[in-house]
């Protein structure tokens, strides 16, 4: 079993800065892709950021220049770096991975439960 937990979510004000971390753990043998999507009410569940198992990483247009996704392979854990951070920021995000699961052939996705960031003044 693999399992994703987050954390840094939480109520910041507008410009403010927040930090999310998702790290995996279970009987992983190898992560690939990794990243993190967001869902406002009323919104579809849109990609945010994505990072590739070597670093190369890709940004939804709203976020480029303010949000950083990177990833620490030796503890398993993504991060999501969110500066100036506006309202329609508001969203639930949730991190995912690509896991070849120890002992497996095949990849799957995991998702974490999701962790509430809003923007306000």
């Amino acid at each position: 079993q693999v399992q994703l937990v987050e954390s840094g979510g939480g109520l910041v004000q507008p410009g403010g800065s927040l930090r999310l971390s998702c790290a995996a753990s279970g009987s992983i043998f190898s992560i690939y892709g990794m990243a993190w999507h967001r869902q406002a009410p009323g919104k579809q569940r849109e990609l945010v950021a994505a990072i590739t198992s070597g670093g190369v990483t890709n940004y939804a247009d709203s976020v480029k220049g303010r949000f950083t996704i990177s990833r620490d392979n030796t503890k398993n854990t993504l991060y999501l770096q969110m500066n100036s951070l506006k309202p329609e920021d508001t969203a639930v995000y949730f991190c995912n991975a690509d896991v070849r699961v120890a002992s497996l052939d095949n990849v799957y996705r995991y998702w974490g439960q999701g962790t509430q960031v809003t923007v306000s003044s």
